[in-house]
């Protein structure tokens, strides 16, 4: 059975479906203003391996991810560009989903957009004002009352003082309480917005996610997630208006993927050290990235650097350099290994990729060992590797294809295959210095020319 972290209640728990077999996950995602960077990755990986698995372990997923498409960034970055907001956001929606392409991040089965579901949020707004858990403040703002919701706290275990302490009033604001938070924002016509009740303006942000996640899976679902910088306040403000509203548990589960940082410092534009998807897909194969991003307990911090690229382009190559040798077309499945019990347990264990992995590198080793006297099992160890790497979001390229890369180097591939294809020709022609001159001139680049029956291939050396 799968256990998971919950950070309700800071214990481990059984999934226990509310509905047998099906599990039913939100998760909150993009504010479509820029480019998808690095932390961004790390939460979309987190959740892509946890609904692998799920899946994989036999349940039905119903996997439904936001998109903020309405937001004081993208109106100031529409400002910024002299366009309509929804140009701004279906530019960057579609680079996400170019991201998340190259990574094999799994699309979700729903992915409802913030402006699309306007009317809900109004329902659930006038819902709270009708049960005296908002309030209108006369600049016409709604705001949800903290002090009339005795759970408040009760995700991020804040006291009463500590959120308090925390509170602030912005200029303009007219709360009641300073922990108070906007479910609406009154704006002039010239604005962005929409009609409700109680005027012209447009959605707080917290009030977004409650309509859209009860809208797609109702009242009470199985898992919210999210980065743990959303636990407060805006999970926290989650919980409070959606349970208020509809007097029912809003999630049973919460998990919260931990940060990511660069070189032991916190990602940020003013140290240097902020890199978007696409700056780093531009220097490294997107497996390696995964590998990366997937190595550390998704709980857990993750540090980026130059080491932690180089480590996982060793340890994928050696998946690929096991496997390249294999003829896994023909291998039998392999059933009740050891292997993928250790993987399951690992797994089940609030999907523990870093002891997944451990457990890979094993069957990594007993191929090599036995693959000399017994290919068939070899193979068939091979194609569970596969299969089991799969889960993962890993191991599904062809190896010879992966091996002709370098990643993070300066090489054509092109160039490399032209060469290669001229050493062929002057071998044929028996011009063996010129073979061996070419031989040598990929040797200095670190490629290795594999000549066989079928013809000359080439790899990186691992």
């Amino acid at each position: 059975m799968v256990t998971i972290y919950n950070t309700l209640t800071q214990r481990k728990e059984p999934l226990q479906p509310l509905e047998p077999g099906k599990v039913r996950l939100y998760v909150c995602g993009m504010t479509v203003y820029d480019f998808c960077h690095l932390g961004h990755a790390r939460m979309l990986l987190a959740f892509d391996v946890v609904v692998r698995y799920l899946r994989f372990s036999g349940l039905d997923v119903t996997y439904v991810r936001n998109l903020t498409d309405v937001d004081d960034k993208i109106l100031a970055r529409a400002v910024e560009n002299d366009e309509p907001f929804t140009a701004v956001t279906g530019r960057y929606i579609t680079a996400m989903h170019e991201d998340e392409a190259a990574l094999a991040i799994i699309r979700p089965d729903q992915e409802p957009r913030a402006t699309a579901h306007i009317d809900q949020m109004v329902t659930m707004i006038e819902k709270l004002l009708d049960s005296d858990h908002a309030y209108r403040a006369d600049n016409g703002d709604v705001y949800f009352s903290v002090s009339n919701f005795p759970d408040y706290g009760k995700l991020s275990k804040k006291k009463p003082d500590e959120l308090l302490e925390g509170a602030r009033v912005e200029v303009g604001e007219l709360k009641r309480d300073p922990r108070d938070f906007v479910l609406w924002k009154a704006a002039d016509d010239t604005a962005v917005g929409w009609d409700s009740p109680w005027g012209y303006g447009r959605p707080g942000w917290h009030i977004e996610c409650s309509a859209m996640s009860t809208c797609a899976l109702g009242d009470t679902f199985d898992i919210h997630g999210g980065g743990s910088d959303l636990m407060f306040p805006h999970h926290e403000n989650e919980i409070a208006q959606s349970e208020a509203a509809t007097g029912a548990t809003f999630a049973k589960l919460w998990m919260h993927n931990g940060p990511l940082r660069i070189d032991d410092e916190k990602m940020s534009k003013s140290l240097g050290n902020f890199f978007t998807v696409r700056e780093v897909l531009a220097k490294y194969k997107p497996e390696i990235v995964r590998y990366l991003l997937i190595s550390s307990h998704y709980r857990s911090p993750i540090n980026y650097s130059q080491h932690s690229l180089d480590q996982s382009v060793k340890a994928v190559e050696r998946f690929y350099h096991c496997l390249k040798d294999l003829d896994l077309a023909e291998a039998k499945t392999l059933t009740n290994s050891r292997f993928e019990k250790a993987f399951r347990s690992a797994m089940d264990d609030d999907f523990n990729t870093p002891e997944a992995l451990s457990v890979l590198f094993e069957m990594v080793s007993e191929i090599h060992q036995i693959k000399s006297e017994n290919l068939a099992l070899a193979n068939q160890l091979g194609a569970l590797l596969v299969r089991l790497g799969g889960c993962l979001g890993l191991l599904q390229a062809d190896p010879a294809a992966f091996l002709q890369h370098s990643v993070g180097a300066d090489l054509d591939k092109a160039e490399i295959d032209r060469l290669v294809a001229e050493r062929v020709a002057a071998r044929a022609s028996q011009d063996w210095r010129r073979a061996d001159e070419i031989r040598d001139q990929l040797s200095a680049l670190n490629v290795v020319i594999e000549d066989g029956l079928e013809g000359s291939t080439w790899r990186i050396e691992g």
